[in-house]
This record gives structure tokens, C-alpha cells and sequence, in this order.
């Protein structure tokens, strides 16, 4: 396969490598019908950011700005996936999976005034219909982030519009690649896009104003909410959701205010975003206690938009976080010694995963569930062709379990995409953080299938033969 080198496996080596990550014996997971797939973002891989027709996007000019992502990185050439995507699909072919989740971009198929892209269309089409001829689903992502750059230049999330443009967006996704996409997914991690993008500063546009992020989260929902009513009207039958980011949080304090702490930082990581989606309202205590003086503008039959019903919800999930009460009662990030640790600093925590789906679970009323994001970073390098990477091995065999516990406690969970097909540009992190199924020299292009690639290659050719 041009591009890509790849290491012969004798069947023993293959059975070693595939028992580093396989499910537990009798997982669901392991059974016909679920679904297995590698996920990446149309900013994070494509490069080819001037080419027919694509218009600046959010993230561009993020990273063009001195001091905003690590070394200067830009996904300006990114994995070159724009020019190498056919064999890119051949790699993923290649792993025996399912499916593949992808995101389209935004500023690459529509221009300033809203008409259609042709050439971007084009390129997407020829994507897409590479994974049809292949046999591998296509679970599409409209939103990952990379709003075109006129539209921030108008307000961006902040403007009331911006959702109805992107219902517009929708709309020409719907119409052009119908009979193409598996499932549909409107925006990924609206959290990181509003709090980080917003809220923080540290995520284009890099505004930094909790009232701000309370009003664009606001505007983002909204936005899938309409855009989940032009799927619908232009794709009926295949199914629609939203992505959202967990976060487990714990206390290793023993007051009730310690653990007060834990419950109102988890509202905001996983509440904020859910209860509207799933029950119809925002956590007051948003605005009452965390933010004072930021409740969002509302406006009358907004919720019901919001509140639209999901065919599915994908959930992403990698770390978890430690707090306590600081003096005002506010959680205060206080990070434990002794755990393990990935290349992001995050801690390696699979409970965490059982614990929030479980827990979703009885509070809500859940449309199946797909881990749409789960892995990990490691400061991962080539030796002799070949890339050992023992950290992710385990990292996804455990959170595996986890999974699988999740199902037998009674979650609809029906599949799980592991993050991220290969290495590329991880966003204010530039190209450092390594979070890749497979390996990316940058320099060459040259792609390398890592252990863990080679262990779900091998985990899901026994699934295919019936031995798990």
C-alpha cells in the first residue's frame, strides 16, 4: 500500500497482539451487530487548506496567531488526507473495521454567500462513496469546529444566526450526500466548543468570557436542534444525532462540600450539554452558582428545538478529573499523585466511563449510545518499523471492560469508534501529542499501522471468525 508501511505477522503473533486489546470473553462487543470503527476530523487530517475553493475557517486563523498552539503548528498540511485519501481508506480497509467517522468541513462546502461548493462537494462524494465500494459505513459529523471564518467574523456561536446557517449547512449535506452517510452527527463536543472556543480562550476563536460561552453553547444547541429538522427533511430515514464530551469528576476530600464541589463541576462538564438535549432545561445552578449574572438569552420555543428527539447519542469520553471545595465552595482542581498519566496529562481512569453511563442511564431517557471518541496519546516513535505502543494496548483493553460492564448493567450501547485513526494535528497541542491507531511522519507522509492497529486488526478478524 503506497505510503503506508506495514509489518508481516506470523498467526501467533497476531493471536499475542489481538488478546493485548480484546473485550472481555462474551463481551457484547465481540458479538455480530456491533458496531467497530476509527474516527478522525476533516481540520485535524486534510491539509489542503487553500485548495478548490475552501474558504478560511476559524481554526486557521487560531493558529496562524503567535503563542496560540504549540510551535506555531497549523493543520495547513495536516496528513495531506485531501490528496491521499483513497489509500487512507485502503488503511482503513485494511483494519477490518466497520465503519469510519468523519467530519466534513464546513468552509469547504459552501461559499460566503451559502451556495454550494461544487469541487468541495466533489471531493466528499468521491470520499464517501470509496467507503460504500469498500463495504465500510460512514457515520458523518457536520460540525468539528472549523467554522468558517466570515461567519465568527459576524459574531460567530455569539450570533443567534449563525445556528440558522448552519441548519443551512444541514440542508445541502442532507440533499448532496444522501444514500451515502450510515448516521449522521450534527456537532461534536459543543463543551469544548463553547467553553473552550469561548468560555476560555484556549480553542478558536479564543475568547475568554463565561457568559460568552454560556450564549454560544446556547446558539450551538440550537443550531443542532434546526439542523437535526433539515436532516430529517432532506435524509429521512437515516439516523441523527449530537456528540458530546463526559468527564468523570471525584473528590478526594471528605466534606459535603468536597463532594458538592465534584456534583457541580460534573453538571458542568456533562449536564450542561445533556439535560437540555435529553430533559429540556439547563442546570439552573449554571448561573445561579458557578456563573453568576451569565443565563443566556433564551427565546420562546427554543428548548423544544433543542429538545428535538435523538436517534443517537455519541459520547466521547478520556479522563477524569479531581476536586474539592475551595473557600467560596467552588470546585478546585486538585490533582492526585500516583495515577497514570498519558502524554496529555490526563488520568488513565476506565471506571470513570462505566460510572457516567451508568449513571446517564438512569437519569435519562437515552437513544442508543456509540462511543464516538476514546483513546489516548503517547509520545509514540518508529523503531525498526515498528511503533510499541504498550499505553494504548492497555488503555483500550480497559476501557473496553468498562464498556462491556456498562452494556451488561442494561446501556444500549451499540458501538465504539476508537480516537483516532492516525496521528494529526491535535488543535492547540499542534503535532506533538500522538493520538493515532497509526503512525504519521509528517516530514514523508509515511503512514505505520502501531501494535494497537495491528491488535484491533487482529481482535476484529477472530469477531469476524466467530472466536470471541
Amino acid at each position: 500500500m503506497p505510503g503506508v508501511r506495514a509489518l508481516p505477522l506470523s498467526p501467533d503473533a497476531s493471536a499475542v497482539l489481538a488478546d493485548r486489546i480484546t473485550p472481555p470473553v462474551g463481551s457484547a462487543m465481540g458479538k455480530p451487530g456491533f458496531v467497530w470503527g476509527v474516527a478522525t476530523a476533516s481540520y485535524q487530517i486534510e491539509g489542503a487548506v487553500r485548495e478548490d475553493g475552501r474558504l478560511p475557517s476559524i481554526w486557521d486563523s487560531f493558529s496562524a496567531t503567535p503563542g496560540k498552539t504549540l510551535g506555531g503548528d497549523t493543520g495547513e498540511f495536516a496528513c495531506d488526507h485531501y490528496h491521499r485519501w483513497d489509500t487512507d481508506l485502503d488503511l482503513i480497509a485494511s483494519l477490518g473495521v466497520d465503519a469510519y467517522r468523519l467530519s466534513l468541513a464546513w468552509p469547504r462546502l459552501q461559499h460566503a454567500d451559502g451556495t454550494a461548493n461544487t469541487a468541495g462537494i466533489a471531493f466528499y462524494r468521491r470520499l464517501l462513496e470509496g467507503l460504500k465500494s469498500r463495504g465500510i459505513q460512514a457515520w458523518v459529523t457536520l460540525y468539528h469546529w472549523d467554522l468558517p471564518q466570515h461567519l465568527e467574523d459576524r459574531g460567530g456561536w455569539l450570533n443567534r444566526d449563525t445556528a440558522y446557517r448552519f441548519a443551512d449547512y444541514a440542508a445541502l449535506c442532507a440533499r448532496e450526500f444522501r444514500g451515502l452517510v450510515t448516521g449522521w452527527m450534527t456537532l461534536n463536543e459543543p463543551w469544548c466548543s463553547a467553553w473552550l472556543g469561548y468560555g476560555e480562550g484556549h480553542h478558536a476563536p479564543g475568547l475568554a468570557n463565561p457568559r460568552y460561552a454560556l450564549q454560544a453553547m446556547h446558539h450551538l444547541l440550537l443550531g443542532h436542534g434546526l439542523a437535526l429538522d433539515a436532516l430529517r427533511a432532506h435524509d429521512p430515514g437515516t439516523p441523527a444525532g449530537i456528540v458530546a464530551n463526559v468527564e468523570r469528576v471525584t473528590t478526594d476530600g471528605d466534606t459535603p462540600a468536597d463532594h458538592d464541589a465534584a456534583r457541580l463541576l460534573e453538571l458542568h462538564r456533562n449536564a450542561w450539554v445533556l439535560q437540555p438535549l435529553l430533559a429540556g432545561s439547563y442546570p439552573a445552578e449554571l448561573w445561579s452558582r458557578l456563573y453568576p449574572g451569565a443565563e443566556p438569552l433564551v427565546l420562546d420555543g427554543d428548548m423544544a428545538i433543542i429538545g428535538r428527539p435523538l436517534d443517537l447519542l455519541g459520547i466521547n469520553y478520556y479522563f477524569r478529573s479531581n476536586v474539592r471545595a475551595g473557600a467560596d465552595g467552588l470546585p478546585v482542581m486538585v490533582p492526585l499523585d500516583g495515577v497514570e498519566r498519558t502524554q496529555m496529562g490526563w488520568e488513565v481512569y476506565p471506571q470513570g466511563l462505566e460510572d457516567l453511563l451508568r449513571g446517564f442511564h438512569a437519569r435519562y431517557r437515552l437513544p442508543p449510545i456509540y462511543i464516538t471518541e476514546n483513546g489516548t496519546a503517547s509520545a509514540d516513535s518508529v523503531v525498526d518499523g515498528r511503533v510499541d505502543d504498550a499505553q494504548r494496548q492497555s488503555f483500550l483493553k480497559r476501557h473496553f471492560a468498562a464498556v462491556s460492564r456498562a452494556i451488561d448493567a442494561g446501556v444500549d450501547l451499540r458501538g465504539y469508534f476508537v480516537w483516532s485513526l492516525m496521528d494529526n494535528f491535535e488543535w492547540a497541542f499542534g503535532y506533538e501529542r500522538r493520538f493515532g491507531l497509526v503512525h504519521v511522519d509528517y516530514a514523508s507522509q509515511q503512514r505505520t499501522p502501531k501494535d494497537s492497529a495491528l491488535a484491533l486488526q487482529a481482535f476484529l478478524a477472530q469477531r469476524r471468525a466467530g472466536q470471541t
